[in-house]
């Protein structure tokens, strides 16, 4: 049985993926806190890549919030359908959008006590938001986040995402965590992808613990 990465290893990794992608960023294209949450909540079982198909046109049509409501709920279907769990998330569209204009004047809240208040928006959109529009550290955990941190041996597989987010914000300095969350995905998207990881040529296989197995069973090639 391995251990967990110490505080100093994983700083490693942490130098180690700025190398790789230093220019690690949202990838969802938004001009303004209101487009990068709804942007967010599309983004949920979804690509980023064809979220931004979809707001291209979206955000061209759609505005405000008052906007998303001057449309019936099978007009808003119909402009994202081509996006997973689309029902569900024109609901939430235009809950939220509601909410924001009885609760927050229009605008989207700067605290996730009241982010995590609106339709569709849990812990993982209310970080991204934080820490993108309005420069608040906060770390969101995706599907990225948690395979790579479980996959290095930061986190244990059993963690949930609540505790891959402490582990990951406890291990990192404060001021690192906005960037760490962006390198972290691009790191699980371009290089340790789920189906086929690039071990054979990862800066960090000698310490990752899912490298060092698949290395045992031959799985590697270098």
């Amino acid at each position: 049985m391995r251990s967990m990465l110490t505080k100093k290893q994983w700083e490693h990794c942490l130098e180690e993926m700025d190398k790789m992608f230093p220019d690690a960023h949202c990838e969802l294209v938004h001009d303004n806190p209101f487009e990068l949450t709804i942007a967010t909540l599309l983004s949920a079982q979804c690509t980023d890549v064809l979220v931004n198909k979809v707001t291209k046109d979206l955000f061209k049509k759609y505005k405000t919030p008052e906007d998303y409501l001057a449309v019936s709920l099978e007009e808003l279907q119909n402009d994202i359908r081509s996006i997973g769990l689309y029902r569900n998330k024109a609901k939430n569209i235009q809950a939220l959008c509601e909410k924001l204009i009885k609760e927050f004047n229009g605008e989207i809240p700067q605290t996730r006590e009241q982010l995590v208040t609106l339709p569709g928006v849990g812990r993982k959109t209310a970080n991204v938001v934080l820490s993108v529009a309005f420069d608040i550290p906060a770390l969101a955990v995706d599907t990225h986040v948690e395979r790579v941190s479980k996959r290095l041996g930061l986190c244990r597989l059993k963690d949930t995402v609540l505790e891959v987010e402490e582990t990951i914000m406890k291990k990192t300095p404060i001021e690192k965590w906005s960037k760490t969350h962006h390198q972290l995905i691009f790191f699980g998207r371009y290089h340790c992808k789920a189906q086929n990881p690039q071990c054979g040529e990862c800066p960090l296989l000698d310490l990752c613990r899912e490298g060092q197995k698949r290395l045992k069973r031959g799985l590697v090639k270098q």
